[in-house]
């Protein structure tokens, strides 16, 4: 012990002597000998202090005051220590503090007490932050235990409680925008949804609204209370706002008499008084106190609401009594505002439903106030509004607000009711059914129903509804409403007495019966009117027409007492001028009036006003007067779509007017007018089916309908033909315009378009390939242009159509003969001076002496020449027939120079009648013509096209200038790129051919010229296999019109054919040119070189007849041809068709006039020349002397035959196939030395050639029938080596296949005679498996069915155009099947062979 105080002593003196290590270590000793020892804690904690041991200072004092909790000394130290170290512990300082203070209560020194506390404060205001600072002020409040002993020392706790609130209001904002800050940032967050939760957790959290109730408790100073009242219910209110429905009615319970409170205090503080006044559910404005409502507008005057309530209570409609004299409000001693005139009450209503923020009470009001001004679609916006407000302050205050949706739906679907009636009656009807399912005795929702139904002429549903609710209430509009009923129903005179009945409850002086009272009267006018209709009852003025105008004296603005008057004076007083006055009143006053609105619009169309058509009609659509609603008993009214449609179709408005037609024919699909002017406008636009399908719905409705439309049907068959026309159905068109004809013959417009038509399809035939068709089209045109002629002869478009129609003659020159001249001279010289005619005669040599000639002698046939006069005459005619129009001038010098052009291109190609230089005179005269067009419409690309084409031989640089304008005009035309490539292909500039060809095949990749252009170029360049590819392209894309496409493309196919003979499925490509060859024979006269053509693809085919007819007529125009030039050439020529002549009548059967002809050649072709080309010399006459030689065996003329063909050997050297033949022939001959003769060629010819199959099967055939069997075992083995090679065609196979069966019969072995032959059979059939003749042959040797099935099957896969397989060879495969259905087919296939005809007996 005496050790402890020794320390306890050195400690102390050496804190005096501020030697903290020593009083440190001296206390530590004290410590030692004593743990309990106060004050070595102390002095410990003190010298850890000076040393700045911060926490081994405060463990020391903490030991401190455990040992002597009562001692101030440690907490003293403590304290000290905490303040050194700023805001380091501030809750431990806190702590300490209020220890320490409580120990200065005990001893009851105020002073000490006071100024811990105060010295605390200071601290933590300087170093701590908010929330320390708030606990710090708790010291200070009256939950602490110091403050009833400091009372009246420390602040009053009003100041601290708002200090205290102003802290933490400043906390939550900082968190609030931290929180929404740092989630907004999320994936997926939203903004509103963020905000709403981080308020709802802040919010529920919060102790402010505490805080604010303390103040407001503490507080002495009534404006601070009134503050934080206000503050109170703020806060309240917001977290009412974002709490679930569930918990909202508590807190509900809470804002409401926050809200009360203020409000019987009077103050004027907005949110309490709306609340207040908002969440009230009444079912009229008499459940509100009047006077918290004026006191509202008092205290707030500004505010929207309080303006609505201020106009609405000063108001007709007001449910209080007017307030004669107002109080003086507590808040100010002004005096009370005037009263507010009609239009003042309706401006400030209007400017206070504008305010924000918005008031649903405010929207009610405002749509009550306009129903009953009759202003119904701003009835309809207000309720509308109103119900999302209220729908928003349902949701923000938890309450369902029953009567006040209630009443906003009764005044939307009242007001829905007349607005655009009927077209919101289904919606109206449905507001009115929930009502009266909460309330089923609400009279307004009766009354509505009633007029809904009146309005769907559903009379005795209507009179059900509107006496019910007169059951509740005596009503004088609802009974004037339900006498009216009666009267619709058909009971006038009932309906008359009830309405007159009513006329003495309504006043004129009363506003708000003023218009029911002309309603009624204008009603016993309308009971008047209908229940007498005679015309004497009607024209009387004291009877309906007197009540009309006592109704318009009531109300000046009543519509419909106009629209009646307008009736009257129309129809009975015969004053058209004050009926349109009528009606122009009763439409301006209510677009409703229907029938007022029809008459004016057939006024104004009457008069071609369509601007006031447009106007009438679209007002009278928007009205919603003209759709019926769902299951409405009412008509639509189609009237106005179909004005509608009928003017936007005048101003061209396509896409409009079938919306307009459409729309008028779903309400009535009747309507035959509007039908035509859906199709009208369908056509105009481009929709050609949906065209057709309208003019037809016409007809069907024109059919079925029991009213008269003879006058207007003509035109939906002429319309109808249109669209045909248009899709080009020529022929059904044609039949329309000519029933059209039929019933209006004076028609000039129809006349013309059929004449038009009559060439159209002239046109279009020649381009499908139907020539004959279209010749006999031009033909029927003419006989229309003669009627046409004899009533307007100057029509520019009929001479326009009689040039084509004479065109179309030169591109079909094969039907010339149908061409009427006499009806085209007959056209050409009626109706005007034949001078005309001498137009460019001076150039082109067309003139009226031409005219006089045009004529053919009897049973001539008229000629190219003819048919082209006459077109060039007709164009020249149509110049003359427009001269008073440039632009139809401009396309009938047009038309004039490419018929001039069609003259220089096909008189030229027949240059053996018509010389040169007069066809160049035809080129001349089309220059100048298209000239003349682009002087007068230099913006046409085509003219500058045709004028490029025309001087492409005769001048290069315009023909180049002239097609480059044209693209610059129209650089998407793919026959001007196409034109130019071709210009650049004749000046040699390959590349730029090439390039002008892309970009006509890229602006239009069916344009066939573009690809037979860059087929040319690809055969200049020597590229013949692109260049066959191009053309067969060309070819097929190409129409029929198309010449020189047929050409190229034959001429490649023939010269493919002669280097890859025809093959399997290759037989189309002799089909194909054939008949483009033919189709050309059509188009153009003989062409020697193409007939010719045409006759070697018909040869191949096995046509023989058309073979020989083409070649005789080639023969006779290569002979014309060298009796006129007498060249060396066409002597080749005629030499060469007289040798394909020979070799076709040989195929043909007619064996000496193939020898005579083949002689012919022989003589024609005797020596070579060095004009002739040797390679065509030669095959010419190897030709004649093969045809000859055959001609001749077959006649049996052996002799002959072996002397040709000896020459054909020698002309050959020896070619193996000539050797074959004659072997055969000397063969057939049958003496011996001929037939040594044959076996010794063959042999040379075989051992020349080693893989010749012809020398060798004859070989083995001549074996066979020698029995000589050395020569069958080599040529056996030959031909077992030949079987096996590729490039053998199936013909071939099958010869070898036969020879060998043949020598197989000659063996014998020991499974009998069949074993060899059906060997062979098998080892044809593995070795050509697709074949069909080794299956046959196994077949005839087994008997089997599967080997006739096979051979069935292979040869229905050989047969044209997969192979070559002919008619008998697959009559002999049905026939092997032994089934009565393919012995039939046996038959039909090939009737001449035995087989077939055997199956089927033996079936």
């Amino acid at each position: 012990m005496s050790t402890a105080k020794t320390a306890l002593k050195a400690a102390k003196a050496a804190l005096d002597a501020h030697n903290y290590e020593e009083a440190t270590e001296q206390a530590r000793r004290a410590l030692a000998a004593d743990p309990q020892s106060y004050h070595a804690n102390v002095f410990l904690g003190l010298g850890l202090d000076k040393q700045d041991k911060d926490d081994e200072s405060a463990k020391a004092y903490r030991a401190a005051t455990q040992i002597k909790h009562n001692n101030p000394l440690a907490w003293q130290g403590l304290i000290t220590l905490y303040e050194k170290q700023a805001g380091k512990y501030v809750e431990d300082h806190q702590d300490a503090t209020v220890h320490l203070a409580e120990l200065f209560m005990e001893a009851d020194d105020k002073h000490k007490c006071q100024s811990v506390i105060d010295r605390f404060t200071g601290f933590v205001k300087k170093h701590g932050n908010r929330t320390q600072c708030m606990r710090a002020l708790e010291i200070l409040l009256p939950t602490s235990s110091l403050y009833d002993y400091l009372e009246g020392r420390i602040p009053h706790p009003a100041s601290t409680y708002i200090k205290l609130a102003d802290m933490l209001e400043a906390e939550e904002k900082e968190k609030m925008n931290r929180e929404i800050g740092e989630r907004r940032t999320r994936l997926g967050a939203k903004i509103g949804q963020v905000t709403t939760e981080v308020k709802r957790e802040v919010l529920e959290g919060s102790d402010l609204e505490t805080l604010y109730q303390n103040v407001v408790d503490w507080t002495q100073d009534d404006d601070v209370r009134r503050q934080y009242e206000e503050k109170l219910l703020q806060r309240a209110y917001d977290t009412l706002v974002i709490l679930p429905t569930p918990r909202k009615q508590e807190k509900r319970q809470q804002v409401v008499t926050l809200a009360q409170g203020l409000v019987i205090l009077k103050h004027p503080f907005e949110l309490a008084w709306r609340i207040i006044v908002e969440w009230k559910d009444g079912e009229t404005l008499e459940n509100w106190d009047a006077g918290i409502l004026r006191e509202y507008t008092v205290f707030f005057p500004e505010n929207g609401l309080a303006k609505v309530l201020r106009a609405y209570m000063e108001s007709e409609i007001s449910p209080f009594p007017p307030q004669q004299s107002q109080e003086k409000p507590e808040a100010d001693g002004e005096k009370a505002s005037p009263l507010l005139t009609a239009e003042d009450r309706l401006l400030m209503m209007v400017d206070g439903v504008q305010a924000n923020p918005p008031s649903a009470l405010a929207h009610r009001l405002m749509g009550d106030y306009y129903l009953y001004l009759d202003e119904y679609e701003s009835a309809v916006d207000m309720a509308r509004k109103g119900g999302n407000l209220l729908t928003v302050e349902a949701q923000i205050s938890g309450l369902t607000l029953e009567h006040d949706f209630d009443a906003v739906s009764i005044t939307l679907a009242t007001a829905l009711v007349q607005y655009q009636s009927p077209r919101h009656h289904p919606e109206a009807r449905d507001l009115f059914d929930e009502v009266l399912r909460r309330k089923p005795a609400n009279t307004s929702a009766l009354v509505g129903i009633g007029l809904i139904l009146e309005d769907e002429m559903d009379y005795t549903g209507a009179m059900n509804f509107l006496s019910r609710a007169l059951h509740r209430i005596s009503d004088t509009k609802v009974k004037a409403e339900a006498a009216w009923c009666k009267a619709l129903s058909g009971d006038y005179q009932t309906g008359l007495e009830e309405l007159q009945s009513c006329l003495p409850a309504l006043k004129d002086s009363d506003p708000r019966t003023r218009d029911l009272k002309a309603q009624t009267l204008y009603r016993v006018g309308e009971c008047i009117w209908r229940l007498n209709p005679s015309k004497t009852a009607r024209k009387d003025r004291k009877g309906a027409y007197d009540w009309y105008l006592s109704s318009l004296q009531v109300n000046m603005n009543f519509a419909p007492a106009y629209t009646s008057l307008g009736a009257y004076y129309a129809d009975y007083a015969r004053d058209k001028k004050r009926a349109r006055k009528c009606f122009q009143k009763a439409f301006e006053l209510s677009a409703s009036e229907v029938e007022a609105a029809e008459r004016l619009a057939k006024a104004f169309a009457d008069q071609g006003e369509w601007d006031l058509v447009e106007a009438v009609a679209q007002r009278v659509v928007e009205s919603g007067k003209v759709k019926p609603a769902p299951g409405s008993k009412r008509k639509g009214i189609s009237w106005p779509y179909g004005a509608l449609g009928v003017v936007q179709l005048n101003r061209q408005d396509f896409a409009r007017s079938i919306v307009s037609f459409q729309s008028a024919l779903r309400i009535s699909p009747d309507n035959y007018h509007c039908w035509v002017g859906l199709g009208e406008s369908y056509h105009n636009s481009g929709r050609y089916i949906a065209a057709t399908k309208a003019f037809e719905h016409a007809q069907a409705v024109e059919a079925s309908s029991e009213a008269d439309y003879a006058e207007s049907s003509w035109f939906s068959d002429y319309m109808l033909a249109n669209v045909k026309r248009e899709l080009g159905d020529f022929e059904e068109a044609i039949a329309g315009y000519e029933k059209v004809l039929n019933a209006k013959p004076s028609e000039f417009g129809v006349s013309i378009t059929l004449l038009q038509s009559l060439v159209d399809d002239a046109w279009r035939s020649i381009e499908l390939g139907f020539f004959g068709r279209a010749a006999e089209s031009a033909v029927r045109a003419f006989k229309i242009a003669k009627v046409i002629a004899e009533k307007r002869p100057n029509a520019f478009n009929l001479w326009k159509a009689v040039g084509d129609a004479c065109s179309i003659f030169s591109w079909v020159q094969a039907y010339t003969k149908k061409f009427p001249v006499d009806d085209v001279r007959y056209l050409l010289e009626s109706g005007a001076d034949t001078k005309i005619y001498e137009l460019l005669s001076d150039t082109d040599g067309m003139g009226q002496a031409v005219l006089q000639s045009l004529t053919i002698s009897k049973g001539a046939k008229p000629s190219t020449l003819l048919c082209l006069t006459a077109a060039i005459l007709s164009h020249k005619r149509a110049i003359n027939a427009c001269a008073n129009d440039s632009h139809a001038q401009a396309v009938a010098w047009y038309n004039l120079g490419w018929a001039e052009y069609r003259a220089h291109k096909c008189l030229n190609v027949d240059a053996k009648s018509t010389p040169k230089r007069k066809a160049s005179k035809y080129l001349k005269a089309s220059v100048q013509c298209f000239k003349r067009a682009i002087e007068l419409e230099a913006g046409n690309s085509e003219f500058w096209n045709s004028l490029g084409v025309v001087t492409t031989q005769m001048n290069p640089k315009v023909a180049q200038h002239a097609l480059v304008r044209s693209l610059f005009l129209n650089d998407k035309s793919a026959k001007v790129w196409a034109n130019l490539g071709t210009f650049y292909l004749l000046q040699s500039d390959f590349q730029l051919a090439n390039d002008a060809f892309a970009r006509a095949q890229s602006a239009d990749p069916t344009y066939a010229h573009a690809w037979l252009g860059q087929g040319l170029l690809a055969h200049l360049l020597g590229e013949a296999k692109e260049a066959q590819n191009l053309y067969a392209h060309a070819f097929e894309i190409a129409d029929s019109a198309s010449q020189i496409t047929k050409r190229q493309y034959a001429s490649s196919m023939f010269d493919q054919l002669v280097s890859a003979p025809i093959s399997s499925g290759k037989v189309s490509s002799v089909l194909q040119p054939l008949f483009a060859l033919q189709q050309l024979r059509c188009q153009v006269s003989v062409e020697a070189p193409y007939e010719h053509l045409s006759s070697l693809f018909s040869e191949r085919l096995g046509s023989y007849s058309d073979t020989i007819s083409s070649l005789l007529s080639v023969c006779s125009a290569v002979e014309n041809e060298y009796e006129v030039s007498e060249s060396t050439s066409a002597l080749l020529k005629f030499a060469q068709a007289k040798a394909d002549l020979a070799r076709a009548q040989l195929a043909g059967g007619d064996y000496t006039a193939a020898a005579d002809s083949a002689e012919t050649a022989l003589d024609l072709s005797g020596e070579e020349t060095e004009a002739h080309d040797p390679s065509a010399h030669r095959k010419c006459r190897l030709s004649a002397h093969l045809t000859a030689g055959l001609a001749y065996y077959h006649n049996g003329s052996m002799d002959p035959a072996i002397e040709m063909f000896r020459t054909a050997l020698e002309e050959t050297d020896a070619d193996p196939d000539i050797v074959c033949l004659l072997a055969q022939v000397l063969w057939a001959k049958g003496g011996v030395q001929e037939r040594n003769v044959a076996r010794e060629q063959l042999f040379d010819c075989a051992e020349k050639h080693p893989g010749h199959i012809n020398a060798i099967t004859l070989l083995g055939v001549i074996a066979v029938l020698d029995d000589d069997q050395a020569t069958i075992e080599a040529v056996t083995a030959d031909l077992q080596t030949l079987r096996t090679q590729d490039g053998m065609n199936a013909h071939q196979q099958g010869k070898v296949g036969e020879v060998l069966a043949a020598i197989a019969t000659l063996e014998s072995v020991e499974g009998g005679q069949d074993s060899a032959e059906v060997s062979e059979a098998t080892t044809a059939v593995m070795l050509a498996p697709s074949q069909p003749h080794g299956w046959s042959q196994l077949a005839k040797l087994t008997e089997e069915a599967y080997p006739a099935e096979m051979a069935l099957l292979t040869a229905v896969k050989s047969v044209p155009p997969r192979g070559l397989l002919d008619a008998e060879d697959l009559c002999e495969a049905y026939a092997g099947t032994s089934r009565v259905g393919d012995a039939q087919r046996a038959v039909v296939i090939a009737p001449w062979k035995v087989c077939g005809w055997e199956a089927l007996s033996l079936e």
